[in-house]
């Protein structure tokens, strides 16, 4: 049998922050696991339009932090920031909390694994070539200055009777390179004839000697 690793998971610590950050006693714990997927669920269900690729809490007694990662942040934070405050209000409800939201722009969308795999599934459901559909997300990532990337998709691919995988591989992908700034990012296309699975991952190059954690860009806009 295959041995599987999340790609997230390996480099938790080593070259990818925790999404959720925070500490709980053993009775809370599991409650608040739980609300904290309840509020990415809300804002990908209700925010898929920004293209957020990455969430991430905070907590400390009694407020709760959000920080959004969004490739259109303008979109999130609306006019004079009427959006943002809307969605803080749905939060705060959502969780009975008093809740901090926080945007940062995402400065290149087509380094943004994520991003990238929920492009492919929207155009796999418009029904575009699947083949043309892999060729042009991989060109763009390589153009937009990746080292790597490798995109795969799986199932009932342009109909077909029998589903199967088509994988698209340009530069070096080294998985097993833990200091290999490698984003990943898993997104399904529901389409007519089922859903079909499309997984990406990029190589952003090495981190620097000496750094753990690569540093987020301090200029983005906040609410």
């Amino acid at each position: 049998m295959g041995q599987k690793v999340c790609p997230t998971g390996l480099r938790i610590g080593i070259t990818e922050n925790w999404r959720s950050r925070w500490f709980a006693t053993k009775d809370k714990f599991g409650e608040l696991v739980v609300e904290d997927e309840k509020i990415r669920q809300f804002i990908k269900r209700n925010y898929y339009f920004a293209g957020v690729p990455k969430i991430e809490i905070e907590r400390t007694r009694e407020q709760v932090t959000v920080i959004i990662h969004s490739a259109r942040p303008g979109l999130l934070i609306g006019r004079k920031g009427v959006e943002v405050d809307r969605l803080k209000a749905d939060l705060e409800q959502l969780t009975g909390r008093t809740v901090d939201v926080s945007v940062i722009e995402v400065p290149k969308p087509e380094l943004s694994a994520q991003l990238v795999a929920e492009n492919v599934a929207q155009q796999l459901e418009r029904r575009s070539s699947f083949r043309q559909v892999l060729k042009k997300a991989a060109d763009v990532t390589m153009d937009a200055g990746a080292d790597g990337v490798h995109i795969g998709i799986s199932g009932r691919l342009g109909g077909s009777e029998m589903a199967r995988k088509v994988d698209t591989v340009r530069g070096r992908i080294p998985l097993n390179t833990l200091i290999a700034r490698v984003d990943y990012g898993f997104a399904v296309a529901k389409t007519k004839y089922g859903t079909i699975g499309v997984k990406v991952w990029i190589n952003k190059g090495q981190i620097p000697p000496g750094t753990k954690m690569p540093e987020e860009p301090q200029d983005a806009p906040n609410a």
